[in-house]
């Protein structure tokens, strides 16, 4: 990506909002799915909530509130349904809201596996070390589209139920 490619990068939910925003595999009823930009786990999404001046889930009303946390559920089962159906040595989904370095709302869902270090396996993805999270080799790209493309198409399936 050039430069100006990657101007959405500075404001994810107004690009999202805008239709610019590459990373995005659908509009949810609260927010966007997108596609996280370090996939050495490969499935890493983040649920954005639509309101980019929203910094916590409680400054949602709660009807609001409970249809984010609704998408997050939407959004943790397709990441579910697609890297078991795509990995055998994948594990489970965690799901983190933790809002300390971004300060709007947004939910991370993050696929774990069996092959993960055994170093790793067992803490929070957050404490992969730096170097593992700006690996050129497992940046997000083309060789991620069809995991994008499952990912879009189980979330269109799981939104019909």
């Amino acid at each position: 990506m050039t430069q100006q490619d990657t101007t959405w990068r500075r404001d994810r939910i107004g690009s999202a909002l805008r239709g610019d925003n590459p990373t995005v595999l659908a509009r949810l009823e609260a927010g966007f799915a997108v596609v996280g930009d370090a996939q050495f786990l490969p499935g890493y999404c983040v649920l954005l909530a639509e309101d980019p001046r929203v910094g916590r889930l409680t400054d949602l009303p709660r009807p609001r509130r409970l249809r984010f946390l609704a998408d997050v559920d939407l959004l943790a089962e397709a990441v579910e349904v697609v890297c078991g159906r795509r990995d055998p040595g994948f594990r489970r989904v965690d799901v983190e809201i933790l809002g300390n370095a971004v300060p709007h709302l947004h939910a991370h869902v993050r696929a774990r596996y069996g092959w993960e270090p055994a170093e790793r396996v067992d803490d929070p993805v957050h404490l992969y070390p730096p170097e593992v999270w700006a690996d050129p080799a497992t940046a997000l790209g083309p060789r991620h589209d069809e995991l994008r493309g499952d990912l879009t198409a189980e979330l269109d399936r799981l939104q019909k139920l």
